[in-house]
């Protein structure tokens, strides 16, 4: 069992690092706010420390999982960051969804140091991770991916090496592009189910067997007929990855005008007062709107 240290205890990074303490690995936390590390450990055992560099001491892998760019440079290479105590050999392990720019460039200020980086991105939401079922896209070298492994398989249900520095990211923006598309279709169809009379459970019953079925259909569509949105990935983080999407695109020249519309009703739904409300809010739009 490894020397493990996870910095972020929010929705996803609180039961990811519970899952690793309960695989058997020797868990240290960091959090911004101490109480939330505190609560961790008296739940999970081990330790938590007051920064990230003393959290990362020693560790055989260091996780985070944080809110954007500019948080994961703080944990990394801004005062107190890990990168500073890590161990040569090492291995850097990010579940943030992040740009690809900066899992590059951390990637880079990480191998100078002499240890490795992998870009690690989740898919699965708070369910996913307080299951251990998460979706994990890598982005580094197969050696360090072969070593790091067996570690992120404590949270997984699938983990794939999508290719070098960044691609773990890259694959998580294609994720979320295809997640606001099918939400979007998702939710005109049962508006339009519901201005036609028809019975939206039966409906569901019968079209997701076919062709139109999905996750989200399955799992979201009572909440979203019932206009409850307090579940999951809340729109203003939507947003904020729809932007690394959008910039993304705008750099390397991919057409995005499904993802690009979605962002803009996304941004409607946050003057509703629905910054807080799930991915599926999609609906309340429509309806909002007769």
């Amino acid at each position: 069992m490894a020397k493990v240290a996870f910095i972020g205890l929010g929705v996803m990074g609180y039961p990811m690092a519970g899952h690793l303490a309960k695989g058997g690995h020797q868990v240290t936390v960091y959090n911004r706010t101490a109480a939330k590390a505190e609560k961790w450990v008296g739940q999970f055992g081990g330790s938590h420390a007051d920064t990230p560099a003393v959290a990362a001491t020693g560790c055989d892998f260091v996780f985070s999982c944080v809110g954007n760019d500019a948080d994961l440079r703080e944990v990394t290479i801004g005062a107190n960051g890990a990168f500073a105590a890590m161990r040569q050999g090492a291995v850097y392990i990010d579940n943030t969804t992040a740009s690809a720019d900066v899992a590059r460039e951390l990637a880079g200020v990480a191998a100078d140091k002499g240890f490795a980086f992998l870009d690690a991105p989740v898919s699965g939401g708070q369910a996913g991770a307080e299951n251990g079922v998460l979706t994990v896209m890598v982005g580094g070298d197969p050696q360090t991916f072969d070593r790091a492994r067996p570690v992120i398989d404590c949270y997984a249900r699938m983990v794939g090496l999508m290719g070098p520095a960044g691609s773990g990211q890259l694959t998580k923006m294609v994720n979320q592009i295809c997640i606001g598309g099918l939400l979007q279709g998702l939710a005109e169809g049962i508006h339009f189910a519901q201005k036609a009379g028809l019975d939206v459970e039966k409906l569901i019953g019968v079209i997701s067997k076919g062709a139109a079925g999905s996750w989200q259909m399955e799992n979201r569509y009572k909440t979203m007929k019932e206009g409850e949105y307090n579940l999951g990935f809340a729109v203003d983080w939507m947003r904020k990855d729809l932007g690394i999407c959008l910039q993304e695109a705008n750099r390397n020249g991919a057409s995005l005008p499904v993802t690009a519309l979605v962002d803009q009703f996304y941004h409607d739904i946050q003057k509703m007062g629905g910054k807080r409300w799930d991915t599926s809010s999609l609906l309340a739009r429509l309806n909002a709107a007769g």
